[in-house]
């Protein structure tokens, strides 16, 4: 999937929040309000763990795609720009040597 792709759908996502279109599944959904949106991202995240649980390729990538899809209409809904997320991860992608240092418990005390 190419940045462009990701922007085509954000604009389509962003022109049904901005136009009713009869029929339409992304309407619905901005209709539906923030709640019902939430609940279908966390459907679908948890339809992505799943599928990858059970090692079914097709099933998989299909999920991963249903949840980007939902966490587009999500981002539209709050306001938060493609490029502002595209940003960010272009940030992280330069970063080398950054793991993180985890907090020890000392568990004998």
């Amino acid at each position: 999937m190419s940045q462009d792709t990701l922007k085509t759908l954000y604009q389509v996502v962003q022109a049904r929040k901005e136009t009713f279109e009869e029929g339409s599944y992304t309407c619905y959904l901005f209709e539906q309000g923030l709640d019902k949106i939430l609940k279908k991202c966390g459907e679908e995240c948890s339809e992505m763990i799943i599928a990858s649980k059970n090692e079914d390729e097709t099933e998989l990538v299909g999920e991963i795609g249903d949840l980007i899809y939902h966490m587009m209409v999500l981002m539209v809904e709050k306001n938060i720009a493609l490029e502002t997320v595209l940003e960010l991860l272009d940030k992280r992608s330069q970063k080398i040597g950054n793991l993180k240092q985890f907090h020890q418990v000392d568990r004998e005390s």
